[in-house]
């Protein structure tokens, strides 16, 4: 016996952008798409229609965008699994700590959006999430990065991701992770930044970068500025610049 399609639903506020992802779907065996939405609330009010087993969900669209989509739904409305279709990096890490299944760049390849498929009908199925935070990030393009740290008169390789933050003072740029704290080889923050996976490292003050990953508490200081605590509850605090502060919103939806 024939089993049923793995039913999808397109969400994207541009015409072409959703013919193209229904004409790559229509291509892959196994896949149907159950419908389409041009906005937001159309998506929410698809979703809850036509319960898809896969969603192909834009990020920035008028009214609810990609995120604030998802969490219109309530409890007793279906959660499908989720594959990001977007133009925009930035909100990668953000993405996966929503529990999306895949972040797909446009233009979409076919058989980047295949895989991406097969592993969201698996997640659909009950199988589970099938990656880690590094994994996702490795298939946005985000390749793990090694650093070297002076410390302790040795030189030190960390993983990028474990960093908590970098700051800058008197020419000389010191990385902290929860581990150590030490000297950085590069003579600046840009130097730096330019080393490390662009959808995790923000600059969030002129003197500091941050790994946005690692931020457990955004905390007031008055007067409309902010600090960040990074790591845990008891970890370092670093500024946040008003004019970063916008940024950082963004991202994660602050």
């Amino acid at each position: 016996m024939t089993s049923e399609p793995v039913k999808v639903l397109v969400v994207d506020d541009e015409k072409p952008a959703r013919r193209e992802l229904t004409r790559l779907v229509g291509r892959i065996d196994g896949f149907e798409v159950a419908g389409e939405a041009g906005d937001g609330e159309k998506a929410v009010e698809s979703i809850r229609r036509l319960a898809p087993d896969i969603v192909l969900l834009d990020i920035q669209m008028p009214g609810l965008d990609g995120f604030r989509v998802l969490a219109s739904l309530g409890e007793d409305d279906p959660h499908p699994a989720v594959i990001f279709v977007t133009a925009w990096d930035q909100y990668a890490v953000r993405a996966f700590e929503v529990h999306a299944v895949d972040y797909l760049l446009k233009p979409v390849d076919e058989e980047r959006l295949r895989a991406s498929l097969a592993r969201a009908a698996g997640e659909a199925a009950g199988a589970g999430p099938s990656g880690d935070l590094g994994e996702l990030l490795r298939g946005v393009g985000v390749v793990p990065v090694r650093v070297p740290v002076l410390h302790g008169g040795k030189v030190v390789v960390v993983d990028a991701m474990e960093i908590l933050y970098a700051a800058v003072s008197d020419g000389e740029v010191t990385v902290v992770t929860a581990g150590i704290e030490g000297v950085s080889p590069r003579r600046t923050l840009d130097e730096l930044q330019q080393d490390l996976p662009a959808a995790v490292f923000m600059r969030v003050h002129r003197s500091y970068l941050a790994n946005i990953m690692k931020i457990s508490e955004i905390v007031p200081r008055g007067g409309g500025a902010w600090s960040l605590r990074m790591g845990p509850r008891d970890g370092p605090v670093i500024p946040l610049s008003r004019q970063h502060a916008r940024e950082l919103r963004k991202v994660l939806g602050w």
